[in-house]
């Protein structure tokens, strides 16, 4: 009962409507608004402005109570940045040192939740900020706390909050998962290390058969953990080099698609409380790291062609038959996809962006844009539409757009 109220409390803090946090408020990289554009103009929807000196990184944005949060590399910190609905700063707050190793920038998308806000950076410190002012209430490293491995291309995790804990993967010899009071920081249940490091995604709040499960990839696998006490439920072997596993699952119907990069390509698996059934493999839409959305019964996605063939592809949800694919908006790497009112919205790592309708039976694009040169580094952060608006993170940049239908 107390967790069932927590989590009215939580909802009630969220706008209807609200982008709280990485792939939205059901974690699913889908978006339920109605009223959005089917074509751009000429050059792209209208511009309503532009923010710069967020810092520089990959961190997407998150946005509740007209407040929009997003991270980036500022001289030698991480810095977190709020800005008003008008893209002016309204604060800014540290977290620990700037991630300057291989592809350097901030990784993790800040976690919204009411008067509070949470976010990991690259080398494991996890803080926890008032909304209005950007004051840290708490702070630990999750590497030094519980014996953590960082890995090769830095902590990407976007924390999950449920209820009254955050949940944070440090993938340590003997910790594997930490669930955390979002309040005090005070440890309130590990799962024991399984050999498994971090990996890049975020994990995700599910129910199967009336058991409340977290799952997340970690370095050789997808794995299932019970909310309540931290219990390893269930492991799927996904082995993939450098431990990238980069993709986050879609959960829908009882089932979990998970996807490999490197050729791995996509999983349909079925859960049950303990355990998983495997539905179907295939080598296609083995995407890396840009997401992939489910419309109706069809995942879509960019492909990775083993390294070889970048591409864009569509499955069938029921049976993982190859619908289509597309070579159009080609990226030399990766490509983020988002869906919104029947519509896919794509960016390839050069700037370049997209509108097609969401069809199962080809890639047909109407519209498309390109984003200013300035900055650097390949355009890799994740689309957000909120209220009629798309936020396009690239480099120390956030645009905003207005994609609404004229009233």
């Amino acid at each position: 009962m107390k967790i069932f109220l927590s989590l009215l409390l939580l909802a009630g803090a969220v706008r209807a409507g609200d982008w709280p946090q990485f792939h939205g408020p059901k974690r699913d990289n889908f978006c339920t608004e109605t009223g959005l554009l089917k074509r751009w103009p000429e050059g792209g929807p209208k511009l309503l402005w532009r923010a710069t000196g967020i810092g520089e990184g990959y961190a997407s944005a998150a946005i509740s109570a007209g407040r929009v949060i997003t991270a980036g590399n500022i001289g030698s910190n991480t810095v977190i940045t709020a800005l008003d609905l008008n893209g002016k700063q309204l604060w800014q707050a540290t977290n620990g040192p700037a991630y300057r190793r291989a592809m350097p920038g901030a990784r993790s998308t800040p976690t919204i939740v009411g008067a509070k806000l949470y976010h990991l950076n690259a080398d494991g410190d996890l803080v926890c900020l008032e909304t209005a002012t950007g004051r840290a209430l708490w702070t630990l490293n999750i590497l030094t706390k519980f014996g953590g491995r960082n890995i090769q291309w830095g902590l990407s995790e976007g924390l999950l909050v449920d209820s009254d804990r955050v949940i944070a993967t440090p993938g340590g010899t003997n910790v594997l998962m930490v669930a955390l009071d979002r309040h005090t920081g005070q440890t309130v249940w590990q799962t024991a290390g399984n050999g498994d490091q971090p990996s890049y995604t975020a994990p995700q709040l599910i129910t199967v058969g009336g058991q409340r499960q977290i799952v997340t990839m970690t370095s050789g696998a997808a794995v299932g953990i019970a909310a309540e006490t931290g219990k390893l439920l269930w492991r799927f072997e996904m082995p993939a080099p450098y431990g990238v596993n980069a993709c986050h699952p879609i959960f829908h119907d009882g089932c979990l698609a998970v996807f490999g990069t490197w050729g791995r390509g996509a999983y349909l698996l079925r859960l049950k409380p303990d355990g998983v059934e495997q539905l179907w493999h295939t080598t296609e839409l083995d995407n890396e790291h840009g997401g992939v959305a489910l419309v109706g019964n069809a995942l879509y996605g960019h492909a990775d062609g083993n390294h070889k063939h970048r591409h864009w592809a569509a499955l069938d949800w029921a049976s993982g038959r190859t619908l289509w694919t597309s070579e159009e908006l080609p990226g030399p790497r990766s490509g983020t996809t988002f869906a919104a009112d029947g519509m896919l919205y794509l960016m390839n790592e050069k700037r370049q962006l997209a509108l097609a309708p969401a069809d199962p039976q080809k890639l047909e694009i109407v519209s498309r844009f390109e984003l200013p040169a300035a900055g650097t580094g390949p355009s890799w952060a994740h689309l957000v539409i909120c209220h009629a608006r798309l936020y396009v993170r690239y480099s120390d940049f956030l645009y905003c757009y207005d994609i609404a239908t004229a009233k």
